[in-house]
C-alpha cells in the first residue's frame, strides 16, 4: 500500500519546499498558501524511493528540495498514467496531468551538485478535482 510520508509547502515558485504538518487542497487550485497552487502543475508527487536515491548521491537531500509536495511510499508500484486519477487520504482526488517536466535552463542546484535531478523524468504532476486535508500517513491509491 502507497502512504504519504511527507507533504511540503513553499512561498515562491523556484524553492525548496518546507514538510508542514498538514496541506488542504483546493478544487482546481492546489494547496492552500503554496506556490504552485493555481499554476498548471498545481500539486506534484515523488516518490519516497527516488529521493532516497538521490539521498545516496547527496546525504543532505531531504523532503521538498525538489520543490514537491508529495513524497510517497510506494509510489512506483502503482499504475500512474495520465488522465488516471489518485487519492491521498479519505477525500483528496488528484488527476495526473504530466509525468516529468522540464528542467530550469541553468538546473537545479541539485543537478548542478550531482550532476543529475528526479524530477524532469519521475516528478508526477497533477491537478485537485476533489479537495480535503492531507497528513502524512494518510493512504494513496490510483482509482
Amino acid at each position: 500500500m502507497a502512504v504519504v510520508h511527507s507533504v511540503c509547502v513553499s512561498q515562491k515558485k523556484g524553492e525548496r519546499k518546507t514538510p508542514v504538518a498538514r496541506v488542504v487542497l483546493t478544487a482546481d487550485h492546489g494547496i492552500e498558501g503554496d506556490a504552485h497552487a493555481g499554476s498548471g502543475r498545481q500539486v506534484s508527487l515523488l516518490s519516497l524511493d527516488a529521493l532516497t536515491r538521490m539521498r545516496q548521491k547527496l546525504a543532505t537531500i531531504n523532503p521538498g528540495d525538489f520543490a514537491e509536495n508529495f513524497n510517497v511510499e510506494g509510489l512506483e508500484t502503482l499504475p500512474i498514467a495520465l488522465g488516471r486519477r489518485i487519492r491521498l487520504g479519505a477525500t483528496v482526488v488528484l488527476e495526473v496531468t504530466a509525468i516529468g517536466k522540464t528542467c530550469h535552463d541553468a538546473g537545479c542546484a541539485i543537478k548542478k551538485a550531482v550532476g543529475t535531478c528526479v524530477m524532469p523524468r519521475e516528478g508526477v504532476f497533477a491537478r485537485v478535482v476533489v479537495g480535503g486535508e492531507v497528513v502524512p500517513g494518510d493512504a494513496v491509491a490510483v482509482e
